[in-house]
Order: structure tokens, then sequence, then C-alpha cells
């Protein structure tokens, strides 16, 4: 939801970073992948409970998930396969917060980390779904052109996601209830983002 709002602040803050790594050669891929690295040493770092340790490894995989996407338009490089690895990767990340909190304390943290990492599949699929039909029919991406597929909105998109592991991290203590709510949220996005998509295609499909 607040996507739209945040990239146009981000994206300035990032340019002259961009410019950097391009000169130095780094390319849009090792970018992914590096973030996902440190995004991935989040799981141990809460499954032992290191939370400030963990936030951090958080925050610099979303600095780097910025930085590849950026560098790979102003390289003019940006590739289906980029994207399709950057998203890909993402979701694995966070799939992995969640499971790092169960780990860290599976009395207290299974049932709603479960509920969170079920209602993540529920956003992914309803997300990557619509995105392989709206390149079927070239639908146009008014709110993300510069995306490399179609990115349908909802209620809980990446700025949340991050807000919402920044404050798991900050308030451990408060997972299950901060999950709860989030899970909650991510139910209404995969509502919406189905019954929009469902109709949208077959508006699509009717012409």
């Amino acid at each position: 939801m607040l996507d739209k709002y945040i990239t146009p602040v981000i994206k300035p803050i990032l340019n002259p970073i961009v410019v950097v790594l391009h000169k130095r050669g780094i390319s849009a891929d090792q970018l992914t992948v590096v973030g996902f690295i440190i995004g991935m040493l989040a799981l141990p770092l809460l499954a032992y409970q290191l939370w400030f340790g963990a936030l951090i490894a958080v925050l610099l995989n979303r600095v780097f998930d910025g930085l590849d996407g950026a560098l790979a338009r102003y390289a003019h490089q940006s590739t289906s396969a980029g994207g399709y690895l950057d998203i890909t990767l993402d979701f694995l990340f966070y799939a992995a917060i969640p499971l790092g909190f169960i780990l860290a304390n599976p009395a207290q943290n299974a049932i709603a980390g479960a509920l969170l990492l079920a209602a993540f599949i529920g956003t992914g699929s309803s997300f990557l779904a619509f995105a392989i039909a709206a390149e079927r029919f070239q639908l146009d991406k008014p709110q993300f052109k510069y995306k490399s597929f179609y990115y349908l909105n909802g209620l809980t998109e990446g700025t949340e996601t991050i807000a919402f592991f920044v404050a798991f991290c900050l308030w451990p203590q408060h997972f299950v209830i901060l999950a709860s709510i989030f899970a909650a949220a991510c139910a209404i996005t995969i509502f919406t983002r189905i019954y929009g998509g469902y109709h949208t295609l077959k508006r699509f499909e009717a012409k």
C-alpha cells in the first residue's frame, strides 16, 4: 500500500551509490545475491535471539534490494532473469524471518509464525500468478513501470513487510501479537488481490 509513496523518496538517495557501483563494474545480480546472503544471516541470529544483529541483517538486505533494481535501470540492464532472481530470493528471505522467531521460541511463537508463513504463501502466489496472466495480456504497469513484471499492489507490500520485520526485532516479546496482526492484514491483501485480479482478467478475456 505504501510502496508507491516510499519508492520516489528513496530513489534519489540511492542514485549516487548506484553511480559508484556501476563505475566499479558491479552488476545488479551480484547485489541481489549478496543482499540475499546478508538477509539470510537473520535466520540464525533470530534463532539465537540476537535481535539487534538480526535487525541489521534485515535492514542491509533491504538496502541491497533497493540498490539492485536501481543499478539495473541505471545501467540499462533490466532483464526478466534478474527480476526472477530478485523476487525469488526476496520471498525466501521473507519466509526466513518468521521461521527465525519460531526457532527462537517454538512454544510461544510457533502458531503465530506458522500463520504468517501461510499468509506469505497466499500473498506471494496471488501476486506472482497474476503477473503470469498479466504478461500474457500485456497489461500495463501503471504504478510500478520500473518493475520487470506486473506488480499487483495490496494492503501489505514491501514497505509494510519491512516495517513489521523491524518491529519484530525491536519488540520480540510481542512477536505473537504483531505477527497475528500482520497475518490478518496479509489475509485482506490475499482477498483483494484474488478478487481484483480475477475480475480484471475476466474483463480482458471478454474483449
